[in-house]
């Protein structure tokens, strides 16, 4: 049986520090630090937190209809095993240097430099503004149906799999390695720069310079808005556009294959001319 904490307050250094197998309910924790660390199979439930810190070095923690407010800085660190669902969290900064972390149904309103360093990663319905560089160095990572507004999103991400989103993210997915983005709409400059192993499913695709120097690029029945220009430079691919590119630039080796191309840039600066296969193909019954 958990030890039921509920109905009170807290506030200070460490008020609940080291305690096991507890479940707290309806709990305020004032200004202070370190509100519940070292713990190991917590269980939080409508909970409010203004301290900073307050889940560092936990295992086994299921955080349910909580807020975090914006004073609770840097609230989750150094943990194994931490859900969180039905939550609102105001505070930049959360999540870094977890394993084995699963976020349903949340609401970051600003979520910069969110969800750093951290492994196996799980996010269903998730909704995150100010997300600059979220996600970043994570690997493992299971997404569906996520709206993120914020820029720099998944920098060096690994083994990354994302469906039904919607990412409003400048230079998303940079130096990433083996993702794959199945039925989603990225808006954006400079997507998926210096990437490797990219591939981009029946997805929509707008803004200037997108996809350039990347290794083993692969997109399948996907569109490009008329903002995305100068694509594909120096990179390696095969690509399937069910639609029109306004512009191509030097891309290096593989096929680009589009409905139409409105400008194919091979200069001076081509590495190497005439090994990019690119073909225009009328749109098929279907695409029409």
């Amino acid at each position: 049986m958990k030890q039921i904490i509920s109905n009170q307050f807290f506030e200070g250094e460490r008020p609940l520090f080291g305690m096991n197998n507890i479940r707290l309910e309806h709990l305020k924790f004032y200004p202070g630090e370190s509100a519940v660390k070292e713990c190991r199979q917590v269980e939080a439930y409508q909970c409010e937190f203004m301290c900073k810190y307050p889940f560092w070095h936990n295992e086994h923690t299921e955080i349910e209809e909580c807020l975090f407010t914006v004073y609770s800085r840097a609230a989750i660190w150094y943990s194994r095993d931490i859900r969180m669902k039905n939550c609102r969290v105001d505070a930049p900064k959360m999540f870094r240097e977890i394993d084995g972390l699963r976020i349903e149904n949340v609401k970051f309103s600003g979520a910069g430099e969110t969800i750093w360093n951290c492994r196996d990663i799980t996010l269903r319905d998730i909704e995150a503004k100010g997300g600059d560089y979220i996600l970043m160095n994570g690997t493992g990572i299971d997404i569906e149906r996520f709206k993120l507004q914020g820029n720099y999103s998944f920098q060096d991400a690994k083994n990354v799999v994302v469906r039904n989103s919607l990412l409003d993210s400048k230079d998303a997915f940079w130096k990433t390695e083996n993702v794959t983005v199945y039925d989603s709409v990225i808006n954006g400059e400079y997507l998926g720069w210096y990437s490797k192993n990219l591939r981009l499913v029946n997805c929509h695709i707008s803004g200037t310079q997108p996809l350039c120097y990347c290794t083993d690029l692969i997109l399948e029945n996907c569109t490009l808005a008329p903002d995305c220009d100068l694509c594909f430079e120096e990179s390696t691919l095969n690509a399937v556009i069910n639609g029109s590119i306004t512009s191509v630039k030097n891309p290096s080796t593989g096929t680009i294959t589009a409905h139409h191309i409105g400008e194919i840039i091979i200069d001076e600066h081509c590495k190497n001319p005439g090994s990019c296969r690119i073909q225009t193909e009328p749109p098929t019954q279907a695409g029409l």
